[in-house]
């Protein structure tokens, strides 16, 4: 692998890159756009703790962002697309027609993380969900390369105490008026 510890093998990382081949495709039975890591479907995995304890040192090197943002922008080409990301909106599309900056307190979406986790069987600890969530807030927010941070043109929806009824509703009316 490309981590040892908490160290990243950045150079055997950066020479992999290019075998590195990231798509999308509906699932029939979900009826959701599921994410492939060269032809092999790996949705499960990358929502899954072992990811999200590697996935910000990871993002931090410079080589992994400059090859993100390139294939990001390759999907934006291609057509109208939706994309999240924590630096979506500063970097790989700053003139997006629409920018949503969506948060909530640590502490609900430290408990939505646990919910989806233990909804697919996993055993898992609220507390350590919670300390990767301000983990990776940390790094992420203090990193070199693209920081997470609010564009001066996104609007803030902090969706803390809105259901996903509420949230489609909000940002379909700000699609609207973007008409």
């Amino acid at each position: 692998g490309y981590i040892h510890g908490e160290t990243v093998d950045v150079a055997a990382l950066t020479a992999a890159l290019d075998q590195i081949h990231i798509s999308f495709a509906a699932n029939p039975t979900t009826r959701r756009n599921e994410t492939y890591l060269n032809g092999e479907n790996v949705e499960d995995e990358i929502r899954g703790m072992e990811v999200s304890q590697h996935v910000s040192p990871v993002a931090a090197v410079k080589e992994v962002r400059a090859s993100l943002v390139a294939r990001q922008r390759e999907i934006g080409e291609e057509k109208s697309v939706v994309m999240d990301g924590r630096d979506i909106g500063t970097v790989v599309f700053p003139n997006a027609d629409l920018k949503l900056f969506i948060t909530a307190s640590d502490a609900v979406r430290a408990q939505r993380r646990y919910d989806e986790l233990r909804a697919k069987g996993e055993t898992v600890d609220y507390d350590e969900i919670l300390a990767n969530v301000r983990e990776r807030d940390r790094i992420d927010s203090t990193r070199a390369e693209s920081p997470l941070r609010k564009a001066e043109d996104a609007v803030l929806v902090d969706n803390s105490n809105m259901t996903r009824e509420e949230q489609f509703e909000y940002i379909l009316s700000l699609v609207e008026k973007k008409k």
